[in-house]
């Protein structure tokens, strides 16, 4: 299968460079934001909509100004990719599948995107548009022979670290097919318990830092605002954010892979995780265990390689029915762990029964494309 790639890299600037590059991360934000203004203001003062088209010729327009002619100091590639990237969101916006635009800060991550006419990338070295010498990167893992890139994202985290995404055009192989299906249930006391009995402990990388956060946060607070001293105290937890994020996104990928490498059909629960981070008690513990990104990652690494991932109607109710004989509990509260069957007599663990439930559902969805969610009795 012919797929489109990313591979990130960690690498480091010279001073040359960090100041071409804050100077392109700058000029990008302001044509972000720049033609984000413009477009709101021309639909609600003139009632008349502007799209890509117009933005990229306004942004000439500015370039030929006195007054903004340091935009011309740049890559024109990144700044017009921004105009893009803007477009985008408004399609994702007027789907629905995401709110209004909002303007970027400086204080967030920053990015620029570069096409292929702004970049050379040869034996392995990379020079961007602009620069004089190559970037220093990290190659912390081999690029596909003959990779064809598209296109080199730089970006800088709050934490102060660059890294360099390269998109190429890539080809994966179905994995060997194995006769083993599995059935996952998602959960916070276990991040996940499978139909096989394996149990796997979140990192709770949040809540294990989560008093070392509040101190950093809490001395954050008491800096003066443009002080050095209050830009050392933001950037020690942005570290530690980062650091947060790497342990999840570590262990995200690593049992996803797992998963996808043993198992020829994996079958988890369709969570309405947006709907339960309403609940207070429970959404920072729902945030820590990023289920919809370890679903995502399960999605397309089940496209890559051959293997089938079923999603099972929100409202089954996997830790209610007995796996034995079907039947079903009116009601079961969140802190009951264990319960018995009051038909046939057996003992459950509520979520190892709930994922041998997740995996006989998802099996007869699959092969009769029945409705796998019965009335409860």
């Amino acid at each position: 299968m012919n797929v489109k790639r990313a591979y990130k890299f960690r690498f480091y600037p010279t001073n040359d460079q960090k100041d071409i590059l804050a100077q392109t991360f700058g000029c990008a934000r302001f044509a972000y934001n720049y033609m984000l203004k413009a477009r709101t203001d021309a639909y609600y003062n003139e009632q008349k909509r502007m799209g890509y088209h117009e933005t990229s010729a306004l942004l000439t327009v500015l370039k030929k100004q006195s007054e903004f002619n340091w935009l011309n100091n740049v890559s024109s590639v990144p700044v017009q990719q921004a105009l893009r990237h803007l477009q985008t969101a408004f399609s994702n916006f007027f789907a629905k599948r995401n709110k209004y635009p909002t303007y970027k800060s400086k204080f967030d991550k920053q990015a620029a995107e570069y096409t292929a006419s702004a970049f050379r990338f040869e034996n392995g070295i990379l020079t961007l548009a602009k620069m004089k010498a190559p970037l220093v990167i990290t190659w912390s893992r081999t690029l596909p022979k003959a990779a064809n890139l598209t296109t080199v994202t730089v970006s800088k985290d709050f934490a102060g670290r660059y890294f360099v995404s390269l998109l190429c055009d890539d080809t994966v192989s179905a994995k060997t097919t194995v006769a083993a299906s599995i059935g996952v249930d998602l959960g916070l006391t276990n991040f996940a318990v499978t139909s096989n009995g394996s149990k796997y402990q979140s990192p709770q990388a949040l809540r294990n830092n989560l008093e070392k956060l509040a101190l950093l946060q809490q001395r954050l607070s008491k800096k003066k605002k443009g002080s050095s001293n209050r830009n050392k105290a933001r950037l020690k937890v942005a570290k530690l954010h980062a650091k947060i994020k790497d342990i999840r996104k570590d262990f995200l990928h690593k049992l996803s892979t797992k998963l996808i490498n043993e198992n020829q059909v994996i079958a988890v629960e369709s969570l309405a995780v947006s709907n339960m981070l309403k609940n207070r008690k429970l959404a920072k513990s729902i945030s820590d265990a990023s289920w919809s990104e370890f679903v995502r990652q399960l999605e397309y690494k089940a496209k890559w390689y051959g293997r089938t991932l079923i999603g099972i109607d929100k409202w089954y109710p996997s830790s209610k029915r007995c796996n034995a004989c079907g039947y079903t509990l009116s009601t079961l509260s969140l802190n009951t762990r264990t319960w018995m069957c009051p038909d046939c007599g057996l003992n459950h663990d509520r979520d190892l029964n709930a994922a041998k439930n997740i995996l006989t559902a998802g099996l007869a969805g699959l092969a009769f494309g029945e409705n796998v969610s019965p009335v409860c009795i």
